[in-house]
């Protein structure tokens, strides 16, 4: 059995998922972020399958989206892309701290995991936290700057004009270096990462993911910390392969790791 509690960290609205007789206990967490015109709801799959392998999960609502949207069209949301995920990651803190206070964490095993614009913020968060001791990145990028450029030039070339002058544009491209791990790639220190992407996404380009996996594997001191899975017939949605790989990865890296040092 399992229980979903519904509450707020601050104005961020929030799920957590965990099986019912665990709820008072302190265990392996894995906060886990929804795409963009998502909602934290509808990924309770992902929930499910965590929750029974004995973790706690926590989904919250990202700006603008969920309990927190406003009346906006998509194109509008998708204007406000950037600020969403650099807001969302600067969440993660006031969400792990939190969570610290109400002794919700094992031990300080945490996970991240998300799809698309979660992915992205995933691999983002990366830069700014050493507490996330591994991730899971389904369809996302980790490369800023470029993605961003991308998509400009995207709306470009179909004749969509920016809400934003060329100064703002080149001020704000500046400022996602800061969270581009494609540009910081040392701070990973071999901390255990899963890449789920389908080959065919023409939303967010899976080249570019797997260029950055073919970048840094060799950093990696155990390779078995590093895997990307690609899925040659996937376009943009996360095959029930990507699902179930992504609640082994974090059983294999939090909860086997608390395992493994209590027979110590």
């Amino acid at each position: 059995m399992f229980y979903i509690d519904q509450y707020a960290v601050g104005d961020i609205p929030v799920l957590e998922v965990a099986l019912i007789n665990q709820k008072a206990a302190p265990l392996p967490t894995v906060i886990f972020i929804h795409g963009l015109n998502s909602a934290k709801e509808h990924n309770l799959h992902y929930a499910y399958y965590l929750a029974e392998k004995g973790f706690r999960v926590i989904m919250q609502d990202c700006l603008y989206h969920g309990e927190r949207a406003r009346e906006q069209s998509l194109q509008e949301l998708s204007f406000q892309f950037w600020n969403i995920v650099i807001h969302s990651i600067e969440e993660l803190k006031d969400i792990h701290n939190f969570l610290l206070n109400q002794n919700k964490i094992k031990d300080d095993l945490i996970g991240v995991a998300g799809t698309s614009m979660g992915g992205i913020i995933t691999l983002g968060a990366l830069t700014q936290y050493d507490w996330i001791q591994t991730a899971v990145s389904l369809m996302g990028n980790p490369s800023y700057v470029e993605f961003a450029t991308m998509q400009i030039e995207n709306l470009q070339k179909l004749g969509i004009p920016m809400p934003l002058s060329d100064e703002i544009i080149t001020a704000q491209l500046e400022i996602l270096k800061k969270y581009d791990l494609s540009q910081r790639p040392d701070i990973l220190n071999n901390r255990p990462i899963m890449f789920w992407h389908g080959e065919k996404d023409p939303i967010v380009p899976f080249q570019s993911a797997y260029s950055f996996y073919e970048k840094i594997k060799n950093r990696y001191r155990n390779e078995e910390h590093l895997q990307f899975y690609r899925d040659s017939h996937a376009d943009h949605k996360v095959s029930r392969f990507g699902v179930l790989k992504t609640a082994e990865w974090f059983e294999q890296y939090l909860k086997k790791k608390l395992e493994s040092s209590s027979h110590k």
